[in-house]
């Protein structure tokens, strides 16, 4: 992407989200995002989008051989998990004493 537009997203590092599309699609479960991508529009989730990975062995790991890890994903798949609702939001921005906050839509409250 360029420069000259950069994405804004409302999801950042530490927040708890629901996956809504997928194969690890769960409306009601709380997930931890664990590292955002804005170029790419992608986020890496704990525990969604499993992928084996075949490692050869070397200095680091002398073993090698199979290991799973979290593959990122589009952000467009997950939304914003609400606690007081249990279940995923919208995120509306505005501003409270010159600071820019995250409101969730459906029970009002400030996402910290």
């Amino acid at each position: 992407m360029s420069n000259r537009f950069k994405p804004k997203f409302n999801i950042k590092k530490g927040d708890n989200v629901v996956v809504i599309t997928g194969d690890d699609k769960d409306p009601k479960k709380a997930r931890k995002v664990l590292e955002v991508y804005p170029d790419a529009a992608k986020v890496l989730v704990e525990g969604v989008n499993i992928v084996t990975k075949h490692t050869k062995p070397s200095a680091q790991n002398t073993k090698g051989g199979i290991v799973k890890k979290e593959a990122p994903i589009h952000i467009s798949n997950i939304q914003l998990y609400d606690a007081k609702s249990g279940g995923a939001t919208k995120v509306k921005r505005s501003r409270e004493d010159g600071k820019l906050v995250r409101i969730a839509k459906k029970s009002g409250e400030v996402i910290k």
